[in-house]
């Protein structure tokens, strides 16, 4: 397992690896099962602190993306195909937001916005 941490990022570290592991499980690089590191040796891999492992691990068990056995470790959830398109939607969302924003503030129209999209989404 991957990870790439930035310390120029305005995202915090346990936001970077919580995003990235996600990232791993939406791609299906991590599926269903898999093991993960314990927080110790992410901690240990990543050099940060092992809060920091122990908070990305406890956000992702929030949202529903790994489950932690108690002896046995920690294991990517079981997932089903809506779940992640529910999660995919919400990212869409929020960066289509982000989008709407800027191109409000630059005096973009909406035609000229949906055509942007339009050309992006033909790719």
């Amino acid at each position: 397992m991957e990870i790439l941490l930035s310390n120029s990022s305005d995202e915090p570290i346990y936001e970077q690896i919580t995003s990235q592991i996600k990232a791993m499980i939406m791609k299906g690089t991590l599926k269903s099962g898999d093991a993960l590191p314990s927080m110790r040796k992410l901690a240990k891999e990543l050099h940060v602190s092992v809060i920091t492992a122990q908070r990305a691990y406890e956000e992702l068990q929030r949202d529903g993306f790994i489950d932690t056995v108690a002896g046995k470790g920690t294991f990517v959830a079981a997932r089903n195909r809506e779940f992640i398109r529910e999660e995919n939607l919400r990212i869409i969302e929020q960066r289509l937001e982000q989008a709407a924003k800027l191109a409000r503030e630059n005096d973009l129209s909406l035609e000229e916005l949906i055509k942007l999209l339009t050309l992006f989404y033909e790719e």
